[in-house]
């Protein structure tokens, strides 16, 4: 298989291309799913698919090495409605390649395909390298990289692929959704009866407003605790409500398990708490690692992310890096530079080379 660079970024930019005209919302992926498997199989590189996921090992896997996975997905998020651009029509200009899913996260996903191919048939390799090319990122869904991961061989570590300027995310925050019931009983509002439940729930929504956590990371800052909705089933305006719920947006640093947060939340408000999900935890990767002192080594920069990605379902260390930006994931006239894309297989493969 030739490994040349520029062939290599040239065939990541054709498939980006193709992906981006291809509809993949997410456990929509079903036709990027066979893409994938297409463009490996043309390779003749044995792969598996999964649901809507697809990975391969490296030709010279050995079970006694240790692993490094590959991770990106292949979801879309729906189009902004603000396009002025057909989403599906990859289009380049002024070193641009519009379309929707090329920044977040099309970009990253080839870009790290390439540098699999790049390692794909080198014997004695101190490591294995598996590329998978997964769904439901988007949406955190089980579908996706959680499903995978019981297919796969034991991973040692991985590379997330994310849109971060190449620059190494090494703490991601952990999402926390509460849902919370307030208590009160009913009653006629013009004689002054029962137990107002919204008047209760003001008492813990200003707690959420005004408790801070002790633990600060110098990574990612504070636990932030929003609360994002607030609503009654009671309609009527003459009734004393007996339940009000309200929704916590819960923002953890890697500092607390989420164990930890709901106990010292459950021991200070009245409010029956429901958390909605416990998988997306604050994740982090010690910085003598050796991918990230690999990073440091090549001159890249570390900092915390605020945004949850696939990271957040990986129960073995993972470091978080990409081509591209965030700030234009999710965007109208959603776009990657072609040199983001060159510069990132220069750079996972550098990475790579320097991890021993």
């Amino acid at each position: 298989m030739n490994s040349n660079i520029s062939i290599l970024q040239h065939e990541a930019i054709g498939l980006l291309k193709e992906l981006i005209s291809i509809p993949s919302l997410s456990k929509q992926e079903d036709q990027t799913a066979g893409l994938l498997c297409r463009f490996l199989g043309e390779k003749d590189i044995i792969h598996t698919r999964v649901g809507n996921n697809v990975f391969a090992l490296n030709k010279h896997f050995d079970e006694k090495k240790p692993t490094i996975l590959l991770n990106s997905h292949h979801d879309t998020v729906k189009p902004n409605p603000q396009y002025s651009r057909d989403p599906y029509k990859p289009e380049v200009e002024e070193n641009k390649l519009f379309g929707l899913g090329s920044n977040d996260a099309g970009g990253c996903l080839v870009s790290l395909i390439a540098t699999y191919l790049h390692f794909y048939d080198q014997q004695n390799l101190e490591y294995n390298i598996i590329i998978a090319a997964t769904a439901e990122e988007e949406i955190s869904g089980t579908g996706g990289i959680e499903y995978t991961i019981p297919y796969l061989p034991p991973i040692n570590c991985a590379i997330v692929g994310e849109p971060t300027q190449m620059q190494m995310a090494v703490a991601e925050r952990g999402l926390l959704v509460l849902d919370c019931i307030s208590h009160g009983k009913a009653g006629h509002a013009a004689r002054d009866e029962g137990e107002n439940a919204i008047y209760n729930a003001i008492e813990d929504i200003n707690w959420f407003k005004t408790f801070h956590f002790d633990k600060v990371s110098d990574l990612l800052g504070p636990v932030k605790m929003s609360v994002t909705s607030i609503e009654t089933e009671n309609k009527a305006h003459n009734v004393i409500p007996a339940i009000c719920g309200f929704v916590v947006d819960t923002r953890v640093n890697e500092l607390y398990s989420f164990e930890e947060i709901l106990s010292v939340i459950q021991a200070n408000v009245k409010s029956e708490i429901k958390p909605r999900s416990t998988r997306l935890r604050s994740t982090s990767i010690a910085l003598d690692h050796p991918l990230v002192k690999a990073g440091i080594e090549l001159g890249k920069t570390y900092y915390g992310s605020p945004t949850t990605s696939d990271k957040a379902l990986m129960t073995f260390p993972s470091l978080k890096i990409g081509p591209g930006d965030s700030a234009r994931s999710h965007t109208a006239d959603e776009f990657i530079y072609l040199n983001e894309i060159k510069e990132g297989i220069e750079s996972y493969i550098q990475l790579l080379n320097l991890v021993v």
